[in-house]
């Protein structure tokens, strides 16, 4: 396994999570919504009548709009994810902002402080940092 690589990576927390699942399960947060094991900072604010789960890592700082589906994905430190945006296998960087209505799936990966605007879709985008996305990615690409 290579957790420098988006799958590996999230191979990787899957396998974190298990573990915790099994010697400390107090670490795994749970509460309405939430399936599987996953991890959600203290800090991290989680809207009404989101679906997270299974497999999720949520960061300090983060903000989770009303309506979110997460699902194997890391969600890193101040990122903030519009109303009913659904994210699947995907790594979103440190202080990225993710618009309504998106949705990221098939090993998204997003780099620090990347926009994506409403109603968006990025299928197995890698977004280098600082950039803006105003247009749907259909297929996988690189945006430098």
């Amino acid at each position: 396994m290579d957790v420098g690589q988006p799958k590996d990576y999230l191979k990787g927390l899957t396998l974190h999570l298990d573990s915790l699942n099994i010697h400390n399960p107090k670490a795994l947060y749970n509460a309405e919504g939430v399936v599987g094991n996953v991890m959600v900072a203290p800090t991290a604010k989680i809207g009404h009548g989101c679906k997270i789960g299974p497999d999720v890592s949520i960061s300090e700082g983060c903000v989770i709009g009303d309506g979110v589906r997460l699902s194997n994905c890391v969600v890193m430190r101040g990122v903030e994810v519009g109303h009913h945006t659904k994210i699947d296998k995907t790594i979103v960087g440190w202080d990225s902002r993710i618009g309504s209505w998106c949705r990221l799936e098939s090993h998204c990966v997003l780099g620090e402080d990347v926009q994506v605007k409403n109603e968006l879709y990025l299928n197995g985008a890698v977004v280098l940092p600082h950039k803006e996305i105003k247009d749907s990615v259909q297929s996988p690409n690189i945006i430098l």
